[in-house]
């Protein structure tokens, strides 16, 4: 727990707590850099199997940013998502760090729940995954 003093305190999540509270799924954003720089985009997403899995547009930026032809590269990225209430200045921010991939056709199948619905309109046929190499969460409750 940290505070500095002027606010509620601010507990650190364990990676159990932090999973506890992503797995409904729901709404994140995804941050790489990509062409242009620092990017963040939200997208609708699922736990499956330990993995965030979400839908993108084939062709579209981030799909264009990710697909570097280069066998085995693994992008690192990070996914946050979190929940805020401002009346109460209480919420709690989840951030999954890891390598994202690409789901082929084949390896579809083989997710336990894959099915995400974007909100955004238009064809999201391109299934990603990141496979998550660190958890960190962190929760503010008010006094």
């Amino acid at each position: 727990m940290t505070t500095d003093g002027t606010g509620a305190p601010l507990h650190e999540l364990s990676e159990e707590e932090c999973l506890r509270l992503i797995s409904p799924g729901g709404v994140g954003r995804v941050a790489f850099t990509g062409a242009y720089g620092p990017t963040i985009l939200p997208v609708n997403y699922r736990v499956s199997d330990g993995a965030i899995v979400f839908r993108t547009r084939v062709g579209g930026t981030m799909d264009e940013d990710l697909r570097t032809g280069i066998e085995n590269l693994e992008i690192k990225i990070a996914f946050e998502v979190d929940e805020i209430d401002l009346t109460r200045h209480e919420g709690w921010s989840v951030v999954v760090q890891g390598p994202i991939h690409h789901i082929t056709e084949a390896e579809l199948p083989q997710l336990t729940d894959p099915q995400v619905e974007p909100w955004a309109g238009g064809p999201r046929d391109q299934y990603v995954r990141i496979t998550p190499h660190r958890i960190t969460g962190r929760r503010i409750q008010s006094l």
